[in-house]
């Protein structure tokens, strides 16, 4: 139990400090890949893998991995490359993305490096909207680039963004006409998950793509207002973004008497243990795995509330 807490304590020591870790691959060619390493449960190298009917093409087959079966993902393929050929020396990274464990098959896999979010940049400008890029960074005067996982699992199976009939019967958002709900992601599929969520419940949204926009626009909103509450309801943000994290986002927003009374919803598809514990550091009001439609709805409402109920 102390080496787990010793081991909490030590990530958590990262947080508001724009701190990650990046576990470097390769696909088929020259290019390096970064994955956060919280996202990774294990790296290995590729098993016996078993062919199943209807499969996605995408999907080279699945492992029985210590008593689960994992779809094993050509991370190739996936992002529009030719197929990892030789899979008895390529590598499966087992990573947990939106409540689920996916395995991605990659060609080669190489070390860990530790950087700042501030040194990761969005892609390039040009990129358009088919690239699977979600950020890029610099390491040894190579380009490092961080793919967009969230789309491409999104069209290998798409996640329903419909918020349930009962729920939005259920639902009493009218009180809030006037505010809007503030959306920080990198990710432009899951910016369009969570609006379409919650613009069906009649919610105004404004979106920035990463957390130093995001905070740049609500310090904008609180020096119109006087207090960013006046005009935004709630803040749902993801916690990787380049150039600032969510969680460094949260503490900034907390510290800063003009914004620290916007309740703040950690959105992400990071899971594990040490997340409570970051939440809990930074001060956000809640944290909520992706994507539950329901789920996301009702937290926006109960923090809309909240809100009316203080003043």
């Amino acid at each position: 139990m102390s080496s787990i807490m010793d081991s909490v304590n030590q990530r958590t020591q990262l947080v508001g400090q724009n701190r990650l870790e990046l576990l470097l691959f390769r696909l088929n060619g020259k290019q390096r890949f970064g994955i956060n390493v919280f996202k990774v449960r294990e790296v290995l190298q590729c098993p016996p893998l078993t062919q199943i009917p209807r499969l996605n093409a995408l999907v080279r087959g699945v492992a029985h991995i210590r008593g689960q079966t994992i779809s094993i993902i050509d991370l190739s393929m996936a992002t529009g490359g030719r197929k990892i050929e030789n899979l008895k020396d390529g590598f499966i990274i087992i990573a947990e993305y939106n409540r689920s464990v996916q395995g991605f098959l990659v060609g080669s896999v190489e070390r860990i490096i530790n950087t700042n979010w501030d040194a990761i940049m969005p892609p390039p400008q040009g990129t358009g909207k088919a690239s699977y890029l979600t950020a890029v960074t610099e390491m040894d005067n190579e380009l490092i680039e961080i793919l967009d996982v969230e789309k491409i699992l999104n069209e290998i199976s798409p996640l329903n963004t419909d918020v349930s009939k009962d729920l939005a019967d259920s639902l009493d958002v009218s009180f809030s006409a006037g505010k809007i709900i503030f959306i920080a992601d990198d990710s432009s599929v899951a910016r369009n998950q969570v609006k379409k969520a919650l613009t069906a419940l009649g919610l105004e949204i404004e979106v920035a793509k990463n957390g130093l926009e995001a905070l740049k626009r609500l310090k904008q909103i609180a020096a119109e207002t006087g207090d960013v509450t006046d005009k935004v309801g709630v803040l749902v943000s993801d916690i990787e973004m380049p150039e600032m994290d969510g969680y460094t986002l949260t503490a900034e927003i907390k510290n800063d008497p003009q914004l620290a009374r916007l309740h703040v919803v950690l959105h992400t598809s990071l899971s594990g243990v040490f997340n409570q514990a970051m939440v809990k550091k930074v001060g956000a009001d809640d944290f909520i795995a992706k994507f539950h439609p329901d789920e996301l709805a009702s937290a926006v409402q109960k923090w809309l509330s909240t809100e009316l109920r203080a003043k």
